[in-house]
């Protein structure tokens, strides 16, 4: 229909691209959250996903809500550099936003392999010598250290908040996503922090849970839910925070609203 209407008018009408016809997980979350960054594609794929568990928006929202409670327990306990990776697409109270409150000479970095994420989050978030997105993968972390970005932005010498927030179940275990966490953190120093929130299976309905995973098969990344004791085999090396790696709407609720629905779990380490 708008491309009916852009020939009406006298527009080119350009035919979608490969990353336009492909669900991509990013958008989809976008979707999930009530964004609007999201073609045709992403759409019709996460309604998929709420005709099988019909309370992942509330469950996204709450993701986003640990995400949050979790940076500014960081900023409390005095990290001012930020490592968002998998950060996605912008939406309301993305890191830089929510540190920039409390303690605004803090640095930020965010990553993500997705290169239409990453073009969204160049135009839209802030371009200053505190604040940069870089285009790099989880799976070689080596790469992602060594980017001049990051390295112009972080001083791994000093304590460094490492946000891996609903990214990991995207990294199959066939790509070794214990290795490459287990890297960055030997990359930072005693004092930093690791912020994981994980999609699980457990508790969830055989059937559907195969349903979904399905969905995201034909999308630009697998989905992998893993148990509570995979998901705290990241946290290795860490001391955990109380109240433990819990339920995402679990972990420290404050006076944002209560969104009791979590399809994950959620937990902050502090290297030793």
């Amino acid at each position: 229909m708008q491309a009916r209407r852009r020939r009406a008018r006298g527009v080119p009408v350009t035919p979608p691209t490969d990353a336009e016809q492909r669900p991509n997980v990013a958008r989809m979350y976008d979707y999930f959250l009530g964004g609007c960054h999201n073609f045709a594609a992403d759409r019709a794929a996460a309604e998929q996903i709420l005709s099988i568990f019909p309370d992942t928006g509330v469950a996204a929202q709450a993701n986003r809500h640990f995400l949050r409670r979790a940076v500014r327990f960081a900023v409390e306990r005095g990290v001012r550099q930020f490592l968002d990776i998998g950060a996605g697409l912008p939406t309301q109270g993305n890191v830089h936003e929510i540190v920039s409150q409390v303690a605004p000479d803090s640095r930020v970095v965010y990553v993500d392999v997705d290169e239409v994420a990453v073009a969204y989050a160049r135009r839209l978030l802030p371009t200053d010598d505190r604040t940069v997105v870089v285009r790099a993968d989880l799976r070689r972390p080596d790469e992602l250290l060594a980017h001049p970005d990051v390295r112009s932005v972080l001083d791994l010498d000093r304590p460094v908040a490492v946000l891996l927030v609903a990214v990991l179940h995207f990294v199959t275990d066939a790509e070794d996503p214990y290795a490459a966490v287990a890297r960055l953190r030997d990359a930072t120093v005693p004092g930093s922090l690791l912020v994981v929130s994980h999609l699980t299976s457990d508790g969830a309905p055989p059937l559907p849970a195969q349903r979904g995973t399905a969905v995201y098969q034909r999308s630009s990344a697998p989905l992998v839910p893993r148990t509570h004791a995979d998901i705290l085999r990241f946290l290795d090396g860490y001391d955990l925070v109380e109240p433990g790696l819990v339920r995402v709407a679990e972990w420290r609720p404050d006076g944002e609203p209560q969104q009791r629905v979590s399809h994950g779990y959620g937990g902050v380490g502090v290297r030793r």
